[in-house]
């Protein structure tokens, strides 16, 4: 038997990693795709910086990664009739990109004879492995998807390897220099920072809970970055979670179903970034550049979505439930399409990924896996529950800093292109105390 080239996608990590189980010699590789590098500068930033630490962790394990650019499959295919690799390993994954890659490199390995293995990895649950009656492919609701999701038999972690035997003379290739990004303040990228966050998060989730909406507290894991491009195993998270019977820490469980979830539905509906679930909710929104603009740059005059989206270009990041009540003021209240939403998000988000940017976006929308999809959320009376001093909205909108306690969740300066879009005239028979604020 040859060596296993470990293709790794998202999956940064050493400690549980399939890619990595076995005694064969493994080959680590990883192709940088020209064809995903510009689209979003802070998770190229936090890319480049896990593979750096990724390259140093193998290293003191006695291998390396190497570094390829161009076409994974490709690059993959090469290497190993460099090496005489008898199987190529890569992670399942669910995106219409790593669709397509999975089918290539069927059709490649097959032409070849080279073994494919497809490992788990990149969530607590494959897609697919547990399913609706009635034939259907996926849920598309969460409760009934939990239930299954927390009853089914999970697999157990692979054992992380003291050292790892790698084939003599393969060029390992440098790694490209690390792009400044554009948020100054996203977190820094890596299976090390990873794992120090998650211990010093898993010292705290009994808070959750009671904190996870409190914006101004940010008790929150933080950890959603490293769980995206795998620097840490969402396994290993939800194994720990779950291992701790208080409130907070099974409502953290939750939060990690919900990321499973929306990774079956993409399985399934791998087009959830441009098409909406429900086609008939998609209705004739508003263009307003202007509006959008407004929206972009935190200067919409409603202080909680300024704030929000002001954190998002500082951070790369953003409170999950800034997150709900920006997104639910462009498409709800502007009735602006959630596509531009969507993508501005992908721009920014350190964590960005297609099954739970774009969930999460349909969800608000009311395109998506929403049971109630013509809910609306009154931006300032989330502020007021949320975040009931302020403290939240002067910490990212300086101009309000010497405005006291709650006052400064009042619309202020409102441009008149956000101020057109407060007149959308969308259904609020089920928010009646919504009208007095949206014609105000």
């Amino acid at each position: 038997m040859g060596p296993r080239i470990a293709l790794l996608t998202r999956d940064l990590r050493i400690h549980d990693n399939p890619l990595f189980a076995g005694p064969d010699p493994v080959v680590p590789l990883f192709v940088l795709d020209p064809r995903l590098g510009g689209l979003s500068a802070n998770r190229q930033r936090f890319l480049h910086q896990s593979l750096a630490d990724l390259r140093g962790t193998l290293r003191a394990r006695g291998a390396d990664l190497v570094v390829r650019h161009g076409d994974p499959v490709a690059e993959a295919i090469r290497l190993a009739g460099r090496t005489g690799a008898s199987t190529i390993a890569v992670a399942g994954d669910v995106t219409a990109y790593a669709q397509r890659r999975e089918r290539r490199l069927r059709a490649e390995t097959v032409r070849h004879r080279i073994q494919l293995e497809i490992t788990p990895g990149v969530t607590v649950l494959p897609p697919g492995a547990v399913r609706p009656g009635g034939g259907a492919s996926s849920y598309r609701v969460f409760t009934p998807y939990f239930k299954a999701w927390a009853n089914a038999g999970w697999r157990g972690l692979t054992a992380t390897p003291a050292n790892l035997a790698m084939p003599a003379g393969i060029a390992p290739g440098d790694l490209p220099a690390t792009p400044a990004g554009e948020s100054p303040d996203a977190v820094p990228g890596g299976e090390t920072e990873g794992r120090r966050r998650l211990c010093a998060w898993l010292g705290q989730i009994s808070r959750y809970d009671d904190d996870h909406d409190d914006m101004a507290a940010d008790n929150t894991s933080r950890l959603s970055a490293y769980l995206r491009f795998g620097c840490l195993s969402a396994l290993e998270v939800a194994l720990a979670a779950r291992a701790d019977d208080s409130p907070g820490a099974q409502a953290y469980l939750r939060q990690l179903a919900w990321r499973d979830f929306y990774y079956q539905v993409t399985a399934a509906f791998p087009r959830l970034s441009t098409q909406p679930l429900r086609p008939a909710a998609d209705r004739d929104w508003r263009y307003d550049d202007d509006a959008l603009r407004h929206w972009q740059d935190g200067l919409t005059g409603v202080p909680i979505v300024d704030a929000g989206m002001r954190q998002l270009r500082a951070e790369g990041w953003m409170h999950n439930r800034a997150r709900l009540i920006t997104a639910a003021f462009l498409t709800k209240h502007l009735g602006i399409d959630w596509r531009p939403g969507l993508q501005w998000f992908f721009r920014w988000l350190v964590d960005g990924d297609v099954p739970n940017n774009s969930g999460n976006w349909q969800w608000t929308a009311g395109t998506g896996n929403d049971t109630r999809p013509y809910r609306r959320f009154n931006p300032v009376r989330q502020a007021q529950r949320f975040d009931a001093q302020g403290v939240y909205v002067r910490r990212y909108v300086p101009e309000l800093k010497g405005v006291d306690g709650p006052a400064v969740h009042q619309p202020w300066r409102l441009p008149d292109a956000v101020r057109r879009g407060l007149d959308y005239p969308g259904p609020l028979e089920s928010h009646r105390d919504e009208a007095v604020w949206l014609r105000a």
